[in-house]
């Protein structure tokens, strides 16, 4: 009889290198290499040792002097590793130096992203943003013998479409690729869109944005009953996921949109560019933070900066501070959120706290003030455009007028100013 053994393929192991110069921020980058050691075990690493240079200098050959790159290749032989991975961006030639000193893979922040994006990646749409990422960042590394990590984990954590042969294709072969993805892309895209315009006429719009892992998901099941999957991992979510939140008038439809994080990669802000557009299309944001992380304020600024990029720092917002079930107990944790975000709303996605005063200012916000009207009643078609375009808190039928008490768009107001009451 044939005796089964296990083959489940181990985690590799990581040696990460965070590379800081004088003008370097202590909390900063602190902050940093805790969020590289998250990456690093959303990709699946073993984290076996990690490390802080400081240099007066950047170096080309390695970005640092060449006694510490090879006091490093030394700890990482020691240690037994399979790749190096580094907080900031590698030029293909300082990557070809650390793989042709150690003898292992060079991963920076850049494709560490990538790759998890690479895993994460759910529809078609996804893997095609995902396919074009890595398509963009192998281009200028075809000129060397790479390493590909995707080949080193056996495929075990993913890499879909051009991830098992773009290293083995030239130049001309990965750009005709990408154009080939660009085109289905913008096919799925007009598809996307034509799919909003319907939507919007029937419906007001919120984007839920925010720092990855900040609680979207969670907050978007909390608020509409759905079931999305929210784990506790960075960058769950990828496909801009929609659901309705039935509200008097129209619907109110809220999106889930892919975290941000610092310096995510351009090619990655591109590609996904039309999951992003959710943010820039809808009526209202609402900006979801980690109440309980202590770097909330740096997420805070990154999420504003991706939002600038994208144009849609303008957009109506409300800031909602989930996860405060995490913070300690104590009144001036939550005074001190206040002071820095006024008129936030403290909400708990795990125990449902505050959700409702989160809804009524969601519905308030993209409703506008509540407003009293009153129409002649032979002007039924008024009290429908109402009904049609906002949220009727009480109607009112006399012999000689239709009254109605009602949040509606400020267009919309403006088109029924004249018989406006009380104002």
């Amino acid at each position: 009889m044939t005796e089964l053994y296990e083959t489940k393929i181990a985690p590799k192991r990581a040696f990460l290198i965070g590379i800081r110069d004088n003008r370097s921020d202590t909390a900063a980058a602190e902050s940093l290499a805790k969020e590289l050691v998250g990456l690093a075990k959303t990709l699946g690493f073993e984290i076996a040792a990690q490390e802080k240079v400081h240099i007066r200098e950047h170096r080309h050959k390695f970005g640092l002097g060449t006694g510490k790159a090879d006091e490093i290749a030394g700890k990482a032989a020691e240690l037994g590793v399979d790749c190096l991975v580094f907080d900031g961006d590698l030029s293909p030639s300082q990557q070809r130096n650390w793989e042709r000193l150690t003898g292992i893979a060079a991963v920076d922040r850049q494709e560490l992203i990538i790759q998890i994006f690479a895993g994460r990646a759910r529809t078609r749409e996804a893997e095609i943003q995902v396919a074009l990422a890595e398509l963009f960042y192998s281009l200028p590394r075809l000129t060397h013998k790479y390493i590909d990590l995707s080949r080193q984990r056996g495929g075990r954590y993913g890499t879909k479409g051009s991830g098992e042969t773009k290293l083995e294709t030239d130049r001309r072969q990965v750009e005709q690729r990408i154009h080939r993805l660009e085109e289905e892309l913008a096919e799925v895209r007009k598809q996307r869109a034509v799919q909003r315009k319907k939507r919007d006429q029937e419906s007001v719009s919120c984007a839920l944005v925010g720092y990855t892992n900040s609680g979207k998901s969670s907050l978007l099941n909390a608020l509409t009953g759905a079931e999305v999957l929210a784990e506790d991992k960075l960058f769950a979510t990828l496909d801009a996921t929609t659901r309705v939140l039935p509200a008097k008038g129209r619907n109110l439809v809220i999106t889930d949109t892919v975290g941000f994080i610092r310096r995510l990669p351009h090619a990655l802000v591109d590609a996904f560019r039309s999951t992003l557009e959710e943010a820039v299309q809808a009526d209202l944001l609402v900006h979801v933070l980690d109440a309980s992380d202590p770097d909330v304020d740096a997420y805070f600024e990154t999420t504003l900066s991706v939002l600038r990029e994208l144009g849609a720092d303008k957009k109506p917002m409300l800031t909602a501070l989930n996860k405060i079930d995490r913070l300690e107990p104590s009144p001036d944790a939550l005074e001190s959120l206040f002071r820095r975000y006024p008129g936030s709303i403290p909400v708990s996605a795990l125990n449902g706290a505050g959700l409702d005063e989160l809804k009524a200012r969601m519905i308030d916000a993209l409703s506008g003030p509540v407003r009293r009207f009153r129409f002649p009643p032979d002007r039924s078609d008024l009290a429908a455009l109402v009904h049609r375009s906002g949220t009727v808190l009480q109607e009112i039928y006399e012999g000689t007028y239709i009254e109605l008490e009602a949040q509606v768009e400020e267009d919309v107001a403006g088109k029924l100013r004249e018989y406006l009451v009380d104002q």
